[in-house]
């Protein structure tokens, strides 16, 4: 509805227009800039192909820093070492790896496709009993492990089943006098190595055959 001003207009004021003063929260995407600090970890692996260890460096960049909606996400991965062999695919792995990373949502997916590859030669187990069927799947499991420090996947064992198998290894070391390898966490040299955390870790116990590192039991 028009209305009609009879009188002088001697001030003004300009009023704006409302805005959502909610704040906008960076998620991780293929557009975010590279900081010019990020946060680093190094992990070092030492597996029997080589003499000379690999050392695996995950830099993660903070977002929303200092407000509750904080996130730490992996944004670049490095692997140094003496050995030379492995360089060419090395270097083409950390780059794709970093591509993932940069263009975010769900990077989880990528432990799971590198503990599926395999070394045609065979693997090997590293300290504790775990079984490594490849160099690439080691770099997987040392992705998992800083997934897991950070806070962006869960360890798989809730206190329930760790209360089970602390009870379940008593048990087994009571009931049984078999010599134990060195390296393997107790465990005996008849352990099997399991087809779910590939531990060295399955033992006879109850009548079925039961990993005493995840619980993973044949009788279901």
């Amino acid at each position: 509805m028009a209305r009609k001003i009879d009188q002088k207009i001697v001030d003004m004021t300009v009023i704006e227009r409302e805005t959502d003063q909610t704040p906008e929260f960076v998620q991780m995407h293929e557009k975010v800039q590279r900081p010019a600090k990020l946060h680093g970890t190094t992990y070092k692996v030492k597996t029997p192909l080589s003499e000379h260890s690999l050392y695996v460096t995950i830099n993660d960049i903070i977002l929303n820093e200092g407000t509750e909606h904080e996130l730490r996400r992996p944004f670049e991965v490095f692997i140094n070492s003496r050995n030379m062999d492995h360089f060419q695919w090395i270097v083409a792995l950390t780059r794709i790896m970093s591509a993932v990373f940069r263009k975010g949502g769900d990077v989880t997916f990528l432990v799971e496709e590198l503990h599926s590859v395999f070394d045609p030669r065979g693997g090997y187990l590293k300290k504790g009993g775990r079984f490594m069927p490849s160099l690439v799947a080691e770099i997987g499991d040392v992705l998992e492990t800083h997934l897991k420090d950070i806070g962006i996947l869960k360890d798989a064992v809730d206190e329930h089943r760790e209360r089970y198998l602390a009870g379940k290894r008593a048990e087994f070391g009571l009931a049984t006098e078999t010599t134990v390898n060195e390296g393997d966490d107790g465990l005996p040299g008849s352990a099997q190595i399991c087809r779910k955390c590939r531990t060295k870790a399955v033992v006879f116990l109850d009548g079925c055959m039961t990993c005493l590192s995840c619980g993973d039991s044949r009788c279901g």
